[in-house]
């Protein structure tokens, strides 16, 4: 296949993955305004439950990604039993990681503890997280759906989901947070039911169409139905606990880093919170390429073509830095309108625009980790780059700018005081973990492995 015939499959199976993530970045926006316009009390709820949430939710759904390199290798080896086996194994596992997950958020008070608030503030977290308990193991199955059908190259199906989902999450999030028709408003507690309803919908339709829906009828993925065997959890675990590691540190990276920087008062935590909203946003671009050349890194290593495996990984990395550079440039130049779009405060607006110049200048390094890191899993890489996340978000990202913003050398010049300390730090940090991914990659892909089907859920 040629280049630009692999770009283009890359481009459109990204394209739809983007659309899904953005679906999602949708739910979101809906919690943060319809609960901001019910009660304050109930958005500092919100503030502080998401966070606990999404650190839980982000880590399990990470370990279930293991799903899109096995999948993509049977699909690539035209397996269609290894891909029944990988998806039932996988059902499995979401509801075994279900279980602690759930116990976090129903039992949060070692996670809350960290969060210095008042009495009825923490009561509202308790619920609102209590709730979303109950809606962990309907999410985490839908991951398994979303694992296998980027596995093999079926991003639409899930993207269509996602788009449902969020045309249902906004009426039962009017509905349940302002009260109505005999039900009283719930307020932040609303917008969890309203994800439980949502999660257990999407799951229940997930199932439907993977019993129904012609495209998964050659896949038979219900007959035959195995119990857990540990060969194959053990292999998922291998790529899945990792990765889930990996998004871990990425996460919690940026959390701990506004923890840090509201301690140098309000102005500045605003005005990172603006740069980290940004820099999310933009994030979903590198992602969504990423997913995609993974799947199809996989899908050609299962093959057993690594040079189309090495060219579709390079096809994905050229991709997204592409973009990301015209993102970025586009960023510089306009980071000043966009920060008074966010607040008419012109100290945050003085913030914002600073600390937007270096996600601008983080584009580079933010995409090539990601592209690296996806397609190293197609290889069945994972350990090392969970490593070089914690070392390089946490030791030089977090560790470095706090040092830099608390105890800075003499001659540190004030442009780069204060929150800017972290976000150089963090640019730094991204620039040497895509460094050690990169460098990774390519030892990895121009060696050959022994013979036989590498990472086979084969029993």
């Amino acid at each position: 296949m040629s280049g630009a015939g692999t770009t283009g499959r890359i481009a459109r199976h990204a394209t739809s993955i983007l659309v899904g993530q953005v679906a999602v970045i949708g739910y979101t926006v809906a919690d943060t305004v319809m609960t901001g316009r019910h009660d304050s009390t109930d958005l500092a709820a919100l503030s502080i439950g998401a966070a606990v949430y999404i650190c839980v939710y982000i880590a399990l759904t990470g370990v279930l990604q293991a799903l899109i390199p096995v999948v993509g290798h049977h699909h690539g080896a035209g397996d269609h039993e290894g891909v029944r086996r990988s998806f039932q194994q996988g059902v499995w596992l979401a509801l075994a990681i279900a279980l602690p997950g759930m116990t976090v958020l129903l039992f949060p008070g070692l996670a809350l503890s960290w969060a210095r608030t008042d009495a009825a503030v923490l009561e509202r977290v308790q619920s609102y997280l209590g709730w979303l308990a109950w809606s962990l193991p309907a999410g985490l199955l839908f991951r398994v759906y979303s694992g296998l059908n980027q596995g093999l190259s079926r991003p639409l199906l899930v993207t269509l989901l996602q788009l449902m989902a969020l045309g249902l999450k906004l009426p039962l999030n009017a509905w349940l947070i302002f009260g109505g028709a005999g039900v009283p408003a719930l307020g932040v507690a609303g917008c969890a039911i309203a994800t439980l309803i949502v999660q257990c919908t999407l799951a229940g339709v997930a199932a439907l169409m993977l019993m129904r829906h012609p495209a998964y009828r050659e896949l038979q993925l219900f007959a035959r139905w195995s119990r857990p065997r540990w060969d194959a959890q053990r292999e998922l675990l291998r790529l899945g606990l990792p990765s889930g590691a990996a998004l871990f540190f990425e996460v919690t990276g940026f959390a701990l880093m506004a923890v840090f920087i509201a301690r140098l008062g309000t102005t500045p935590l605003a005005g990172h919170q603006i740069a980290a909203n940004v820099a999310a946003v933009l994030y979903m671009l590198p992602l969504s390429i990423g997913i995609a050349t993974g799947a199809q890194t996989a899908q050609a290593l299962g093959a057993g073509d690594r040079t189309q495996a090495r060219r579709i990984w390079r096809q994905g990395l050229w991709l997204a830095l592409a973009l990301v550079a015209m993102l970025g440039a586009l960023l510089a130049g306009l980071r000043g309108p966009l920060a008074r779009a966010y607040s008419p405060d012109p100290a945050v607006q003085a913030v914002a625009t600073q600390l937007l110049l270096f996600v601008a200048a983080s584009q580079l390094a933010d995409a090539t980790q990601c592209i690296a890191s996806f397609a190293l899993r197609a290889y069945r890489i994972a350990l090392l780059p969970a490593l070089s996340y914690a070392i390089g978000l946490w030791g030089i990202g977090l560790a470095g700018g706090a040092w830099l913003a608390f105890s800075p050398p003499p001659v540190w010049p004030n442009a780069l005081a204060g929150p800017a300390a972290f976000w150089l730090a963090n640019v730094v940090a991204l620039g040497c973990v895509s460094a050690l991914l990169l460098a990774l990659l390519q030892r990895v892909s121009a060696v050959r492995p022994p013979t036989g089907t590498p990472g086979s859920l084969a029993g």
